[in-house]
């Protein structure tokens, strides 16, 4: 019987599992493997949002399996090392993953095609499984990859999408293989209390959910921070719970006038790994270079740590970053804020910004969190790099009634209506009670600062 081994990663799902479908078949045994490396540990990758969310996600994973006869193999220790160990005992003639763009997933399945190939054994990697489209699949005519959304875009829209993948009625695991203990999440220390729950029968249901009720609204009210009209999808996109491919044929089989603006931000998340996959130096580096020299000692430490802890004196930049802390997760206009205050208010380098992210969000991943954040710290794709988002102005404009960091900023919560993101206007009385701070400068300054720093008079 033929034997082959599927190497989950960032694809921790059966529907519309590219690799999982080209390795089963009726008289074929596979071993769904997946590894838990210390070399992501080592990375400051397995931060603990991230690790609880992912524990869930394996144990669905594996009682998915099992309703088809199957189970899910994990090791623990070194992926290449240990994927060849799994296919030696299950005498596997091949290996089958997703293709991923970062450095470190790209030295990892060059290593393990050497190890496999020297075995006699072959390695087989699948495109379109992270994203809908596939990073060198969409270039332009002048470069390996668009440094343009728009164009990107129009281009990415033009692509017809592969076909969506049927989860397999039957796997057959080899009973030789065996499995470390799947991980608990309730072991985690230090998760955010409000974290989502994760595996692919919580994602399946979300995108239901989302389909049905939410989608048709999204282009007038995915920026209403109250509302909180977005999809959160995006943790079960990063862990591959959803398949891009399906979440895109099926928000268009929906229909609805805001479908196409819920495509868009799959699309965006394609554009961000096809810049990664040509300049994977962009993660800790300037994209585009605008010489900015940041502020640094004890001043602009002091400035970032307020700005983590949500007490900026700046209503809506500390609600979003409050919300970060609280639930792992942020909402996009609340990330585009908290991002333009620390790099072009603050002054703070932007990677400082994206770390404290990559700490907390469930969703972060280097492509969109790195490159997202360079794109409003003006070093990255925007073409309109010296943009400065002004949280007041914002605050009004998305949270016209403040109930957004009412909800998150509890000083505030008795602060009526729009009044709320100016507190410095209230009363001396009034605003001493909230025990809330004052703003860490006047926006004024900043963006003064900012201009000086960029060379603008």
């Amino acid at each position: 019987m033929r034997t082959s081994v599927v190497l989950f990663t960032c694809d921790l799902r059966l529907s519309d599992h590219p690799p999982l479908r080209a390795a089963s078949g009726p008289g074929r045994r596979v071993v769904p493997l997946f590894v838990r490396d210390p070399a992501v540990d080592r990375a400051g990758f397995a931060v603990p949002n991230r690790l609880a969310f992912l524990a869930e996600c394996l144990r669905d994973l594996d009682a998915r399996l099992r309703e088809r006869g199957g189970r899910l193999v994990v090791r623990e220790g070194d992926t290449v090392s240990e994927v060849c160990r799994v296919a030696a005992e299950a005498d596997a003639c091949e290996v089958h993953m997703a293709a991923d763009v970062s450095v470190f997933a790209q030295r990892k399945e060059r290593r393990l095609r050497r190890e496999l190939e020297s075995a006699g054994r072959r390695l087989h990697v699948h495109e379109a499984v992270s994203t809908a489209v596939p990073p060198g699949a969409v270039t332009p005519a002048s470069s390996d990859h668009f440094a343009v959304f728009t164009p990107y875009y129009r281009r990415w829209s033009q692509q017809g999408l592969r076909e969506v993948l049927a989860a397999p009625r039957r796997v057959v695991v080899p009973e030789e293989v065996a499995s470390a203990p799947l991980p608990e999440g309730t072991e985690v220390a230090g998760v955010s209390p409000g974290l989502c729950a994760g595996g692919e029968s919580e994602g399946r249901r979300r995108l239901a959910a989302w389909l049905r009720s939410g989608v048709g609204a999204y282009e007038d009210r995915h920026d209403d921070l109250a509302a909180d009209a977005t999809s959160r999808l995006s943790p079960h996109l990063h862990f591959g719970t959803l398949s891009p491919v399906e979440v895109v044929h099926r928000a268009r089989g929906a229909g609805g006038a805001g479908t196409e603006a819920f495509v868009r931000q799959i699309a965006w998340r394609d554009f961000n790994r096809q810049v990664l996959a040509a300049r994977p130096d962009a993660t800790g580096r300037d994209y585009r270079t605008r010489d900015d020299r940041w502020r640094t000692g004890k001043d602009a430490e002091r400035d970032a740590e307020a700005w983590r802890r949500g007490r900026t004196g700046y209503p809506v930049v500390d609600a979003a970053m409050r919300q970060l802390r609280h639930e792992g997760w942020m909402h996009n206009r609340g990330r585009l804020l908290a991002a333009s205050f620390l790099t072009k208010t603050l002054y703070v380098d932007w990677r400082i910004g994206a770390r404290h992210f990559l700490d907390l969000l469930v969703d972060g991943d280097m492509a969109n969190n790195q490159l997202n954040w360079q794109w409003m710290a003006g070093t990255g794709t925007d073409t309109r790099p010296n943009r400065v988002l002004n949280p007041v102005t914002q605050g009004k404009r998305y949270d016209p009634d403040g109930a957004y960091v009412r909800r998150w900023v509890e000083e505030l919560a008795q602060v009526p209506g729009g009044t709320v993101h100016e507190p410095w206007k209230l009363p001396e009385e009034v605003r001493a009670d909230t025990g809330y701070p004052g703003p860490l400068l006047p926006l004024s300054e900043g963006l003064d600062r900012f201009r000086r720093a960029r060379g603008r008079r």
